[in-house]
């Protein structure tokens, strides 16, 4: 009986940024078609839109930003290994940041987990308390996973593609690609440009396909693993 072979480093680089461009696209998805969420601005309304789809909210989150954050780190530590030899300073910096940006991800997926779960709760016996709450702990996620999250990830996909370019480690469509979608991250943090955010995570998600298959497409850089 023959015994399968542990995948690669370069096939789990490869299925974390997979993961992350599906994440993307099944939580736009979901916000906008499923339960048109940004249509709600009444707390009282985004407390019942909890309480009617709890459970899919929160596995939601789970996927899109607790998993995701994990997931994450897989994918920067495999292009860490990959670009190191060619950018070694940029690529410690890239990495601590994408390291950062997994942490609030993950704790701002947790918080909005429990939190709409706690709202529901205390909506029954004082739905202003739950509107006060609700504004509370979306200030907190919002300023964990909002616009300091593309700063994180804009500076995370620019200093990398910066990397990749110096090493000719993918095609130039994706390096390209990154350095825009890295650009607008980071310049949507700007007051006035909050508009850039949406294209940040367009133009993320198909940099996250692109580097999937420059992962799989392309060989090691000297010295990585």
């Amino acid at each position: 009986m023959s015994t399968r072979e542990p995948p690669t480093p370069r096939a789990l680089g490869a299925a974390a940024a997979f993961y992350l461009a599906g994440a993307y696209l099944a939580g736009v998805a979901y916000f906008l078609l499923a339960v048109d969420f940004p249509s709600l601005r009444d707390p009282l309304d985004k407390i019942a839109l909890f309480a009617q789809h709890l459970r899919g909210l929160q596995l939601t989150y789970l996927a899109i930003y607790v998993i995701f954050g994990v997931v994450l780190v897989v994918l920067a530590w495999t292009l860490h290994a990959r670009l190191r030899a060619a950018a070694p300073t940029t690529m410690r910096v890239a990495t601590s940041i994408a390291l950062v940006w997994a942490g609030v991800l993950i704790a701002g997926g947790m918080v909005t987990n429990l939190g709409m779960e706690t709202v529901v709760a205390l909506h029954a016996d004082d739905p202003d308390l739950a509107a006060t709450a609700w504004l509370t702990i979306e200030a907190i996620t919002a300023g964990m996973t909002g616009t300091n999250g593309e700063l994180l990830g804009g500076l995370w996909t620019l200093l990398v593609s910066l990397a990749a370019w110096r090493a000719r480690a993918f095609p130039m469509p994706v390096v390209a690609l990154g350095l825009l979608a890295g650009a607008a991250g980071v310049l949507s943090t700007v007051p006035g440009l909050a508009v850039l955010v949406a294209a940040f995570g367009l133009a993320q998600l198909v940099w996250f396909v692109g580097v999937g298959l420059a992962i799989l497409r392309t060989p090691n850089t000297r010295g990585s693993t």
